[in-house]
């Protein structure tokens, strides 16, 4: 595995083979047939296939070996190399498979997203910078982990969608994703976009989606910090013999601006010697 870096094959070779027979490298992709890179013939210099050059191929002959190097790897160069050696009906054959590290990278923003109130609308942005201009990525996928440590959920994939990527420069190609929801009070979590491509699943670094969660964090502080009033008023109708009475409590603040307040309503009506009650309330704001 190479990413960007000088990579060299070896055949091992007799000192008597590099005089007398001929030596083949060939490049093969998986389900394609074999394409000659270079032929050596006795000492003549190489003679080059029609897609390759030496302009990043080079060879020598050392010793017992002959050595194909490849400039700077691509991911194009990816691949089965063969070394073929020749001497009339005789030959004898050798082959390397050449993996590429991934030159993606991918992430994600924003990192954290808390939405005021359930319908707000989301969007995740899911970037994927690549050096290769030809390459294109096959599927988007975004997963969410809900906040109970649930497993994670497949909840949209997307397709290579090559109206979304642009060219940044002569070597690198940034492609978005993005993801946009209404969120509710059951999407709390951590969403994650996934990209497969070339045979690798790459993982972004996660975005986490919180909704009122203030509510929860800011009760502790409205119970610490408070200074209580009970006051108790009552207004009485000499005309109905009724009696109106207020208890209200009163909760002010001290350091931190927080106002809470508990009314409670009683009604009662006299009549004679007899007292009847009525209804009763209490109202908390």
């Amino acid at each position: 595995k190479i990413f960007k870096q000088n990579f060299v094959f070896l055949c091992f070779v007799s000192t008597q083979t590099l005089c007398s027979k001929a030596i083949y490298w060939y490049k093969q992709n998986i389900g394609e047939t074999l394409k000659l890179i270079l032929a050596l013939y006795k000492n003549t210099p190489p003679e080059y296939g029609p897609e390759f050059s030496n302009s990043r191929f080079n060879v020598n002959n050392d010793k017992n070996f002959s050595n194909l190097m490849i400039l700077k790897t691509i991911q194009e160069d990816e691949g089965i190399y063969h070394c073929g050696i020749t001497e009339w009906i005789n030959a004898e054959w050798s082959g390397t498979y050449l993996l590429r590290t991934s030159n993606y990278s991918v992430v994600q923003q924003p990192t954290e997203s808390k939405p005021d109130r359930t319908g707000d609308t989301v969007t995740l942005e899911c970037s994927v910078l690549s050096e290769s201009q030809n390459e294109a990525f096959n599927n988007v996928f975004w997963f969410r982990a809900g906040s109970n440590k649930s497993h994670p959920n497949i909840i949209y994939t997307d397709g290579n969608r090559t109206d979304q990527c642009e060219k940044r420069s002569d070597h690198q190609k940034r492609c978005v994703y993005q993801l946009s929801k209404n969120v509710s009070s059951s999407d709390a979590g951590t969403y994650y976009c996934a990209v497969a491509t070339c045979g690798e699943i790459l993982l972004g670094n996660g975005t986490t989606v919180e909704l009122g969660m203030i509510l929860f964090y800011l009760l502790p502080f409205i119970l610490n910090y408070v200074n209580i009033k009970i006051i108790h008023i009552c207004l009485k109708s000499s005309s109905s013999q009724s009696k109106l009475c207020l208890c209200v409590l009163i909760i002010t603040q001290t350091e931190a601006d927080i106002n809470y307040a508990a009314l409670n309503f009683s009604e009662r009506k006299t009549r004679g010697r007899r007292k009847r009650e009525f209804t009763e309330t209490s109202v908390y704001s």
